[in-house]
This record gives structure tokens, C-alpha cells and sequence, in this order.
């Protein structure tokens, strides 16, 4: 993907000192990197931002490693950014200030797993994938599924959710505790592996979702599940998006326990066809999957189909084998990088909002009418059983008419979103394009309450400068 937003600019650069990369290097040697190609590739995420490198690069094996980092970086006052895979989204990883980039792709060590607690404890650079590869043979499997194959410590940070998470919850909700540096160097466990307590705050919670802003997480124990006796994913076309958006709301409303459900508009599958090499119907289509007995899925279905035939819905195609499951599912997991084959040489403004279920049909409604008003083109796609959807703005990075373009969609998706109800944004997270969004989502006071913890936790604001709180306050946009 090209990029073209430039980062808002920033009156001071707090670059290392010749001592301070000295010192990193005397103690980490070759794992301390000041090479070109390092520092671009550390600067550089999925979002529409410009790279901003940072100054030099670590890569971390433990959380006393980290806690070295973060002594040297304090004594400077120098900037301090997490880095799993790079795959966020909205800018989080940007060295926008300068400062050291902490990688903890070589901390990826499976530290305990205990079927008897349903839970595992992984060092933060462990992948979803890793993991459930360690998890083979146990009966039991991590359910978070961004999409992307992200960094356990990465989805921690961004609060990530994905396909699964209509049945099984987001990051947030698959979380025991914590190991986290602070900002003065101290290595810290947020809770015990108890699955309650009321012991004191919950740190736990306060660190998920805080995007590196507060502090560097280097451990996690997460929740596990147990696989489901059967698994059935099933293919259904509609002739309309609110068509499909509705068969998914009544299904969850009479109570069927959908696994996944996952909506794609014609223009994505065409998309995904292309890409594929599929030959699905190109109309509004229902991806979904149950788990369960074999009878809890045979009623489950039996209930699903018969909604989705009141709403106008085809034929199911069913795949009840693991490698049939997966060729079902592999498109969809694709239609990113399918979408931008629709207009070859774009790049997408990536941007995604989350309603109430009861507004999701009429916000997507509204949301297609003002893309076709516009002559925006913007493959539409989400995870409609938690009420989260995307779209992919496709434009010329050389337009700026077309790049404003998509940014006024964006900025009216997000109004309409808040309207319903709703979130600016339901996983992509805050990062640098959706500060100015967060005094109208949560009010001046609460922002104000944000910023006061910031303020506590990170006095020097050292970690993360200018992400979700930063400097650049609620009226920040990135033009």
C-alpha cells in the first residue's frame, strides 16, 4: 500500500544521544540497530501515513532487556515505541517525535501452558498463529482473530478483536494479567492468574487498548478455549446488504450462538473473486460458522437458514471438514488485499466504525447511500454479529481531490457512527487519525480523565508521544 498523510509535524525531534546509543549498543551489540532499512521498516505501519522512522532500534529477548531500554531512554527524556509486526492500522507505531523503537519479534517464547485453567502465558512478540501452533493437540485454541497475524503483545495494545469475536469476546475479554514496564524501568504484574478479583484497580484493563502510550507489555496470560465437538461454516448470498445485515441481527436476537459472522458486499466479492480465483455469486454475502454437537449445529442452522430464506437469502453452501472450512474462509481473510486489486496503483484509506446491533443495518444503509453519492470507491466488509464494519477507500495516492475525498467519508462515517450510538472506531484503534474523535465519542471531561492518566503513568510522555491523547488534542486532524 502507498502512503500519502503526512504525520502532524512536531516542533521538537527527541532523538537519542551519541552516549545513549552507545550504551544500547555496548549492551544489546548487533540486536542494536541504527541501518536505513531497519529504521524504515520499524517506521512504517499498514496506515495511510507516511513513514516516520525512529532513530534506532532494539530488539528485546526479555522484560529486563525492555527495562534496560526504558532506564537508558528516561535519563534522556528520549521516546520509547513498541513494535510486534507492524500491522496497526491508524499510525500507532510512528516515530513522529524520533526516539527508540523496542522490537519484540525475538521475545516470542510460549511460557506455560495450563489446560487446567484454560489459559496460557506467552511473551509479548508470540503471534496468534505461534500460539495456536503450540496450542495443536491440546483440544484447546486462542480465539482472537484480527486478521492479521499480530503480535499477542500487539493485539493487548490495540485491544484487538476480529472474526470470533460475536461468540467469543474481544482481546479485552480473553485477558488474565499483565507484565508491563513502566515508565521509571520497573517490571510490573498487573493481576494474579485468578480468573476474578477485587483487589485494587485493574490495571489489566487499563493497559489493553492503551496503544503503547502508557507503558511497554512484555508478557500476557490469556484465555483459552476448548475446540467445539463439530464445526460447520456455511456461504449464503443476499440480494442486499440490509438483507444480510438483518438475517445475522434476528439469528443473534432468537439466540443462535453464531461462531463467526462476517458480511461482504458485492463490490468485495468481486473483488475476492478476482483475487481468488472463486466464482462465488457477486452479491452481498454471509460468511458463518457454528460450533457445538452435531445436533446443537444441525438446529443452529436449521434456525439460521430459515431467517436468512425470509430475508431473501440463497442456498447455503456448507464445508464441514477442517481444509473445506478453510478454502471457505481463506477469501475472506484475503478481501484486503483483494480490494486493492480493483483499482491497481491505489492505495485504501482503511477506516472502520461500530454501532449498536439494532442500528448496524440502517448506519451501513446510510454509509453505501453516501459512497455512491460521492463516487467513492470503497469495498464495504465487517464483522456484523458485534455490530463492527470496514471500508476500504481506494483513490490515486498522486489525487489530492481523491485523498480529500476519502477523508471527508471518513470523517462523516465516523459522525454518523457516533450518532447511532456508536464508536469512531470499533478495532483499528486510535493511533494518530482519530484523536480529534475522542472529545465527541467521550466528552472533554473524559478525555481530560485520559490525559490525567497519561499524565501519571508516563510524566515525561515518553512512551508513544502524540497517540491517542497526545499533544495534538482533540482538534488534531492528519491532513
Amino acid at each position: 500500500m502507498l502512503a500519502e498523510l503526512s504525520p502532524p509535524a512536531r516542533t521538537q525531534r527527541r532523538a537519542p544521544s551519541s552516549e545513549l546509543i552507545a550504551v544500547l549498543r555496548q549492551h544489546f551489540g548487533e540486536r542494536c540497530s541504527t541501518s536505513h532499512a531497519v529504521l524504515l521498516q520499524h517506521g512504517t505501519d499498514e496506515s495511510a501515513y507516511l513513514p516516520q522512522p525512529p532513530d534506532a532500534v532494539v530488539y528485546v529477548q526479555s522484560s529486563e532487556e525492555v527495562a534496560f531500554v526504558v532506564r537508558a531512554c528516561a535519563r534522556e527524556r528520549v521516546p520509547i515505541i513498541g513494535f510486534g509486526v507492524g500491522s496497526s492500522v491508524e499510525g500507532h507505531l510512528l516515530a513522529i517525535e524520533g526516539g527508540v523503537c523496542v522490537d519484540f519479534s525475538q521475545m516470542n517464547q510460549v511460557l506455560a501452558i495450563r489446560p487446567g485453567d484454560l489459559t496460557a502465558t506467552v511473551q509479548a512478540g508470540v503471534t496468534r498463529g505461534q500460539l495456536n501452533a503450540a496450542l495443536a493437540g491440546t483440544g484447546f485454541f486462542f480465539s482472537v482473530d484480527p486478521g492479521a497475524d499480530a503480535s499477542i503483545g500487539g493485539m493487548v495494545a490495540t485491544a484487538a478483536s476480529g472474526t470470533n469475536t460475536v461468540r467469543y469476546g474481544t482481546m479485552r475479554d480473553n485477558l488474565v494479567n499483565l507484565t508491563v514496564v513502566t515508565a521509571s524501568g520497573e517490571v510490573v504484574r498487573t493481576a494474579s492468574r485468578a480468573r476474578k478479583s477485587a483487589a485494587g484497580y485493574n490495571l489489566t484493563q487499563l493497559y489493553c487498548g492503551s496503544e503503547g502510550t502508557l507503558g511497554l507489555i512484555t508478557e500476557a496470560t490469556v484465555r483459552l478455549h476448548p475446540h467445539p465437538e463439530a464445526c460447520a461454516a456455511a456461504v449464503v448470498h443476499f440480494p442486499t446488504v440490509q438483507a444480510a445485515v438483518d438475517c445475522v441481527i434476528e439469528s443473534i436476537q432468537m439466540g443462535v450462538p453464531l461462531a463467526r459472522a462476517e458480511m461482504l458486499d458485492a463490490l468485495t466479492i468481486r473483488a475476492v473473486n478476482a483475487h481468488s480465483r472463486t466464482a462465488l455469486s457477486e452479491n452481498p454475502t454471509l460468511f458463518l460458522e457454528f460450533g457445538g454437537s452435531r445436533a446443537q449445529i444441525d438446529e443452529q442452522s436449521d434456525t439460521v437458514r430459515e431467517i436468512a430464506a425470509s430475508h431473501g437469502g440463497g442456498a447455503f453452501e456448507w464445508a464441514h471438514l477442517p481444509e473445506e472450512r478453510s478454502r471457505l474462509w481463506t477469501p475472506r481473510h484475503h478481501a484486503y488485499f483483494a480490494c486493492l486489486q480493483l483499482k491497481p496503483g491505489s492505495r485504501s484509506l482503511t477506516t472502520d466504525a461500530c454501532v449498536p446491533l439494532s442500528a448496524l443495518a440502517q448506519c451501513i444503509a446510510e454509509t453505501q447511500a453516501d459512497l455512491a453519492e460521492h463516487g467513492l470507491l470503497a469495498p464495504l466488509f465487517g464483522h456484523v454479529g458485534d455490530g463492527n464494519f470496514h471500508c476500504l477507500v481506494l483513490v490515486d495516492p498522486e489525487s489530492d481531490e481523491e485523498n480529500a475525498a476519502a477523508e471527508a467519508f471518513s470523517h462523516r462515517l465516523v459522525q454518523r457512527a457516533l450518532r447511532h450510538g456508536g464508536t469512531c472506531t470499533g478495532e483499528h484503534g486510535v493511533g494518530l487519525h482519530k484523536q480529534h474523535y475522542l472529545a465527541l465519542e467521550h466528552g472533554a471531561p473524559g478525555v481530560a480523565l485520559m490525559r490525567a492518566v497519561k499524565q501519571a503513568l508516563d510524566p515525561h510522555n515518553i512512551f508513544n508521544p502524540g497517540k491517542v491523547v497526545g499533544a495534538a488534542g482533540p482538534d488534531h486532524h492528519p491532513h
